[in-house]
Formats: structure tokens, C-alpha cells, sequence
């Protein structure tokens, strides 16, 4: 994938934390900013048919108690809760912000309560679910072994979990070499995910977690029209390297504008490779 060399130079060569793993520290307009992007995406018809996808993988038992870590504003939570198999469904992220929107987008539906919280430190009963969900969530957890291991706590025995999230290392906006386009993605990927090689480590996480993997699938995902999210991740990483000082103001509004011209001129092409894996804890 081209690269034009900035991204190594937008922190002078420091590793940034990944800002998802302390969202809840946040300003409120860097929360609603990352908010409106996780919106998009979930907007997005080929977003909406992978979590369809995967969620008819599952055995689900009737009535059935669904957690789901990470669950941002709802949008996964919503399609969970309406499964004709789900009785109550329990989301849980460690934003206030999130929260508050999930609770009033989901005011609708009774079988779904929101609660404050870490994925690796569950405040939640032994075998307490069925089913626990991770949708994009885990990608960005420092230490997600221990996510998993609280995951198989709270699950029953035979219960299972479905992980669904980014194989970022594919995520690709360029459409040749040097594209310096690619550097707002490698940019962002720098700051905004934790572990970009995430699914690929899984199914030996899961393994040393306590689970028994049952299956794992490959989805894609390809824009070359009305890509709303990614010209937000090209945006953002714009903004990322210009704060570094590694360029100005003129040239970050100028890539923005890049990106942007290339959907008019149906030049725009963007790729990431979605993963999802099911497990289940023995009986």
C-alpha cells in the first residue's frame, strides 16, 4: 500500500495511545467527533449486512441474556435486541457520552439496559449471559486478553461469545503508489486503534481465554461511492499530522479536498478486511 512517509513523523516518532482506550477521559467535543464517525459507519448498508452476517452464526437460546462490551451509541445493540431469540440485552462502554446517546436512540425498546464500565473488570455476576457480543470494540482494548478471560466469567457454560472487529493492517485508501492520502489512514490507525494486527492474534487469545473457537468467517468491505466514514478517517488524520506540525493548515485542508474530488470524479476507492470469530465456553 503507498505511503507518502508522514504518518512515522506526525508525533516526531512517539507511539500514541490509542485514543478509544480513554474515551471517557476525553473533551466532549473529541468524544462527539468520534461519535459522529462510529455513526456513519454503522449507518452504512455493507456495515449493517456483516453484523447481520455474523449475529445469524450464532445459536442463540430462547430468552437468552446478551451482553455486549463496547457498545458505543447502540447501533449493534439495537439489532441484537431485536433478534426474535434475545429476552434482555446488557450494553456496556466505559463512555458517559456514548451512553447518553445510546440510552435515548434505544428509549424505544424494553428488553435493553446501559451500564458505565470496563470490558476487563466486569462488575457483573458469574454465568450471568448466553451471549457476549464484541463489535468492533477490542481492536482498541490495551490488554484484551483480560476482556476475554471477564468475558468467559460471565458467561455460562456453553454460552458463547462473537468478536467481530477490523484486520486494520489491510485498510487501504490509496489508489497508487506514494498516495499521500494513505498517510491520513496510517495516521489515524496510529491513534485510534490499539493493536492493528488484532484478529489476526485472536483465535490464540481466545484459545488461552478458556474458549473453544467454533468458527471464524472474512468479511470485506469496499467504497468507491458515498464513503461518508472514510472521508472522516481522512479528515481526522489530516488534522492529526497538521496538530504534529509536520505539515500546515493549507496542505491538510488540501488532502481533505483530494479525497473529496476523487468521489466526484469517481476516483475514490477505500478496502478494509473485517474478521468475525465465535467461541464457546466448555460445558
Amino acid at each position: 500500500m503507498g505511503n507518502s512517509g508522514l504518518c512515522q513523523y506526525c508525533f516526531r516518532g512517539e507511539m500514541m495511545p490509542d485514543i478509544y482506550a480513554t474515551i471517557n477521559k476525553q473533551p466532549d467535543e473529541v468524544q462527539e467527533r468520534v461519535l459522529e464517525a462510529m455513526s456513519l459507519r454503522a449507518e452504512e448498508p455493507e456495515m449493517q449486512a456483516m453484523l447481520e452476517q455474523y449475529l445469524s452464526a450464532l445459536r442463540i437460546p430462547a430468552e437468552a441474556r446478551v451482553l455486549e462490551i463496547g457498545c458505543g451509541a447502540g447501533a449493534a445493540t439495537r439489532k441484537i435486541a431485536e433478534l426474535p431469540s434475545v429476552g434482555q440485552v446488557t450494553g456496556m462502554d466505559p463512555s458517559p457520552l456514548f451512553l447518553k446517546r445510546a440510552r435515548q436512540d434505544l428509549a424505544d425498546l424494553s428488553n435493553v439496559t446501559f451500564l458505565e464500565g470496563d470490558a476487563r473488570s466486569l462488575q457483573l455476576e458469574d454465568e450471568s449471559f448466553e451471549i457476549v457480543v464484541a463489535h468492533t470494540v477490542l481492536c482498541h482494548v490495551p490488554e484484551p486478553k483480560k476482556a476475554l478471560r471477564e468475558a468467559n466469567r460471565v458467561l455460562v457454560p456453553g454460552g458463547q461469545i462473537v468478536i467481530f472487529d477490523g484486520d486494520y493492517a489491510t485498510m487501504n485508501i490509496a489508489i497508487g503508489d506514494f498516495d499521500p492520502l494513505q498517510s491520513c489512514v496510517d495516521c489515524l490507525l496510529s491513534n485510534f486503534v490499539h493493536d492493528q494486527w488484532f484478529m489476526r492474534r485472536l483465535p490464540k487469545m481466545v484459545a488461552e481465554a478458556g474458549f473453544r473457537v467454533c468458527r471464524s468467517d472474512g468479511h470485506g468491505y469496499v467504497k468507491i461511492s458515498d464513503p461518508k466514514y472514510l472521508l472522516t478517517v481522512v479528515d481526522r488524520g489530516a488534522d492529526i499530522i497538521e496538530a504534529a506540525g509536520t505539515i500546515g493548515s493549507d496542505l491538510a485542508e488540501e488532502l481533505k479536498a483530494e479525497a473529496r474530488r476523487r468521489v466526484e470524479e469517481n476516483r475514490f476507492y477505500g478496502e478494509i478486511m473485517f474478521g468475525s470469530l465465535v467461541a464457546e465456553k466448555p460445558s
